[in-house]
């Protein structure tokens, strides 16, 4: 490229040469005046791709038109101007913290700039950018606020460039506490470069007279300007690659914390870390892993763990380390560590650190993919957690966003379930686990709903299940829901994330179902007909300690709740004889637990009888047939059974006491588990309906068509939002400038474009397309759900 440049700049200089000499002999011959014109011929820009802040530089060349004798002239810059000249020939001082100078009235006490006339730089011939050159044009003493600019503090800014007024500005700010944030971030940069001179001043075997507490103290003011001057991306990236820089320049020193490292592609600290783990064989620890995902060009984070990065850096860690233990090991391999760093500064060269021979690991795919493949669960498992934030007016302290959570960052709950788990053992010692719903919704922090649908079901096992309880009734597996002015039932440990009922579960679930209908149904309580229920639970040995669990808080609830028979009915008409005998032995047989039968629970259990589609008129026969079985005397029947009073919802069960007829009701539970017919064992599968059907989606026909287009499922977006997400989704990051682009052909504005989209893509898939930062990036998977 250099090679072409200079022949265009020759045959330029050649042919105005030529014109020259033409336009001199015109006017000799016909002694005729022309008046002198000036004009640009070409400006040859070529860019450079060193570094970011760099600006572009140039090449002017400049010729006079035909008719006049002058030379051409030509100008050649480096991206900046050198300014004006200066007579000053003071050599450069480094002027420390304490030491203090007036210059142009100013009384500069701080330090940490390079005052005098003569600094050259490093990388091309011209002036240090940062050295404060009293000898040049500097405007009296001004206020700070507000902070004064011209175009002379350019991109890449030097103080012998800036206009007069600049450089007065750029003196009262260094006089200053150089603590406003709303100062230019140029002049925080000309103060910069002189901090990074001296740093790099230091390298390749000469100190120049940078002992170690005055690097320290650079650093601490290095990383003061970084947080004075966060908005500047900039800024913040530079200033975290000098920080970087100085920390493998002298690995021995104790540096002071630093609140946060500008987020960048690559960190030279991170190579350094890494090398010297792997050179010296060390497992890779889990902060060092992490930052080989961050800082490995072939890794995108997806949006869970761009959105939730706390979280998905301590469940990396934790997933990690449950893979690896101490660390992952990775041999040394044969590329070498190359530490380069490129100043901010356009006056000093790159510095090269080849002191070390080390191993440059950072590339490597195989750890890398261990590594990634980790990263890809912990997305996985933060996704819904990631969903829900990304909801407008969501936080991290909602009760629904904490129980989103995966259970391994348990430990990052909130006071609130640590308040709940309290509430929830007090009731358990206390009341058995019983306790009102009202008391139960406060912990959620949301007002008390006016119905308990599937979603708030939902939110309760779920808020119980994260704290370590369980709770009845759960409709996962009880298949019934709380009512609001009712009550619940929590005990300890819970389902577990892996529970499932078992056939025995659900058919004592049953008999306790049909067994409370009976020893609530005169709102009063018998001591033996509770415990024959949960001597029920206890006596049969096919359940498990969960499953056993399970039903005495499904029971006390349904003790404890309006006895209800919705979907039964339906359900036990479509038995047989044998099963309905069965089911009304249940019946009969928790009445007769304490020995004897009240007229007014033969009237109940007709009409319990009639309600289940049973003939009413079986109840004497089956009472008479029963407690001949169970050897009962006769006076039994017509007798008044010792009773206590039913609890209200609310209130605490009285510990039940007395003798039973024995488990007559096994036989019972025996005569259904044996049987063979189908809706019998349809019956068995599912006999805790839900009590209010969900509602259904319509099905649709077969015979409708169906389309696949777009278009069609991007019903909600104009045409030109519509054209923009399918331009989008066609890659999964892009830069800010092309989007801007794409938005600018289509006439929307980028902000506005994404959020319209973002709210659309809401509406359908719960959670947005789009994760709009300095790039763009897409979320595929929430792509394929909307297309699909």
């Amino acid at each position: 490229m250099e090679f072409w440049l200079f022949v265009g700049l020759m045959a330029l200089f050649y042919a105005a040469f030529k014109s020259n000499s033409s336009g001199a002999k015109a006017k000799q011959q016909s002694h005729t005046p022309t008046p002198k014109t000036q004009s640009t011929v070409k400006n040859i820009r070529r860019s450079s791709s060193r570094q970011p802040h760099q600006v572009s530089a140039s090449s002017n060349v400049r010729s006079v038109s035909e008719g006049t004798e002058e030379l051409v002239t030509f100008t050649i810059s480096h991206g900046f101007e050198e300014g004006e000249r200066s007579r000053n020939q003071v050599p450069a001082q480094w002027i420390k913290p304490g030491d203090i100078r007036t210059i142009s009235g100013r009384c500069i006490e701080k330090g940490f700039f390079y005052t005098g006339g003569k600094l050259k730089g490093g990388r091309v011939l011209g002036t240090e950018a940062s050295l404060v050159d009293d000898g040049l044009k500097i405007a009296a003493k001004r206020q700070l606020t507000p902070p004064y600019e011209d175009e002379s503090l350019g991109y890449w800014p030097r103080f012998n460039a800036l206009s007069p007024k600049c450089r007065g500005y750029y003196l009262d700010w260094l006089a200053s506490d150089r603590d406003c944030p709303q100062t230019p971030i140029g002049y925080v940069f000309i103060y910069f470069y002189g901090l990074e001179r001296r740093v790099c001043s230091s390298v390749k075997g000469k100190n120049n007279g940078l002992v170690d507490a005055e690097f320290l103290a650079i650093f601490a003011e290095v990383a003061r300007l970084m947080d004075v001057y966060s908005e500047s991306r900039s800024f913040s990236g530079y200033a975290s690659r000098l920080l970087e820089f100085m920390r493998i320049l002298r690995p021995e020193l104790t540096f002071p914390p630093v609140a946060a490292l500008q987020k960048v592609r690559e960190s030279l600290l991170f190579q350094y870390q890494l090398a010297i783990a792997v050179d010296k064989e060390l497992p890779i620890s889990a902060d060092l892993a992490l930052a080989w995902l961050k800082f490995y060009p072939d890794y995108y984070p997806k949006t869970p763990a761009r959105r939730c990065e706390p979280e998905f850096t301590a469940l990396f860690k934790k997933k990690y380390q449950e893979k690896f233990n101490s660390g992952m090991a990775v041999k040394p391999n044969k590329k070498r560590l190359v530490v380069q760093y490129y100043p901010a500064s356009g006056t000093l060269d790159s510095v090269n650190l080849d002191k070390w021979d080390l191993p440059d690991p950072s590339l490597l795919k195989s750890p890398t993919n261990k590594l990634i493949a980790i990263a890809d669960t912990c997305t996985d498992l933060l996704d819904p957690y990631s969903r829900y934030l990304g909801k407008k007016g969501t936080s991290r302290s909602d009760i629904n966003a904490i129980l989103l959570l995966p259970d391994a960052l348990s430990d990052t709950q909130n006071a609130s379930l640590e308040a709940f788990t309290d509430w929830a053992n007090t009731r358990i010692s206390q009341h058995q686990g019983l306790a009102p719903l009202a008391d139960f919704w406060e912990f959620t922090g949301m007002p008390l709903p006016a119905k308990i649908n599937k979603k708030e079901s939902e939110l309760i096992a779920n808020l119980a299940q994260k704290a370590g309880f369980g709770i009845a009734p759960d409709p996962r597996y009880h298949h019934a829901k709380p009512s609001v002015e009712g009550s619940i039932v929590l005990f300890a440990e819970g389902h577990g994330t892996c529970f499932e009922p078992s056939r025995a579960f659900n058919e004592i679930g049953m008999a306790l179902r049909l067994g409370a209908m009976v020893a609530t149904t005169d709102q009063q309580l018998d001591t033996t007909e509770v415990t024959l229920l949960h001597q029920l639970i206890d006596h049969d040995t096919t359940l498990s300690p969960t499953e056993k669990r399970s039903l005495h808080g499904y029971l006390l609830w349904r003790l404890n709740s309006p006895a209800n028979m919705n979907g039964l009915k339906a359900r036990l008409q479509n038995l047989g004889n044998r099963e309905k005998q069965a089911v009304s032995h249940i019946l009969v047989g928790v009445a007769l637990a304490d020995g004897r039968v009240d007229p007014t629970e033969i009237k109940a259990l007709e009409k319990l009888y009639t309600a289940l589609g049973l003939d009413k008129a079986l109840v004497a026969s089956d009472v008479h047939n029963l407690s001949a079985s169970r050897r009962l005397p006769s006076s039994a029947l017509g007798s008044s059974a010792k009773a206590t009073p039913a609890k209200t919802p609310t209130g605490t069960p009285t510990q039940l006491k007395g003798t039973t007829a024995g488990f007559q009701l096994d036989k019972e539970i025996l005569a259904l588990h044996e049987s063979e017919t189908s809706d019998v064992q349809a019956m068995l599968g599912a006999i805790f309906v839900e009590e209010e059907a969900e509602a259904q989606v319509p099905h649709t026909s077969t015979d409708a068509p169906v389309t696949t287009e777009l278009e069609e499922d991007l019903e909600g977006l104009d045409a030109a939002h519509g054209s923009l997400y399918r331009a989008l989704v066609a890659k999964e990051q892009w830069s800010r400038a092309e989007v801007e682009t794409l938005c600018s052909d289509l006439g929307l504005m980028i902000d506005g474009a994404i959020e319209a989209i973002n709210d659309w893509s809401f509406d359908r898939a719960d959670a947005a397309v789009f994760d709009a930062d300095d790039n763009i990036y897409v979320d595929l998977e929430i792509v394929e759900e909307l297309e699909g």
